[in-house]
Parts: structure tokens; sequence; C-alpha cells
């Protein structure tokens, strides 16, 4: 199992929108809309690092006023 956190830029005033529509998108776990360089920040898994690509580029980008993504894999060191 993946897991990564999905650092999200919005459109102004889209942040909660975007959180809210993101949360239903199987595969994650958990997304909120915060303050500060990014508008949400995601939670996600996925079985493999290819399943991930899939997750963030099919499903969440193409979720409606999202400008920006950086993905930030999780790793156990």
């Amino acid at each position: 199992m993946v897991q990564a956190y999905i650092l999200i830029q919005t459109e102004v005033g889209k942040a909660a929108s975007v959180a809210s529509e993101i949360s239903a998108i199987s595969g994650v776990t958990q997304a909120e809309d915060v303050t500060g360089p990014y508008d949400v920040i995601v939670r996600a898994e996925a079985r493999n690092v290819d399943e991930l690509g899939k997750l963030v580029v099919a499903q969440i980008q193409a979720v409606e006023g999202i400008t920006r993504t950086l993905t930030c894999p999780i790793v156990h060191i």
C-alpha cells in the first residue's frame, strides 16, 4: 500500500468545494481545506505508485477549481 499527501492550490473561493468533492473519491482517506500556500491537503492511498498516479491525474486533477497539485508519497525510513 502506498500513501501520500497531495497538496492542492485552487482558484480563489473554491477550496471548500474542492475538498468536499475530493473527499468522495475512492482512495482518498481525508481532504481538508487549510490556510497557507496550499488551499487543500488530501491524504490518499493506493495499491502501488502507478495506481496513485492514476488517482491523482485522472480523478483528483479533474476536479473543477484546482490549479496545481503536489504529490508527496509517504516514506518509512
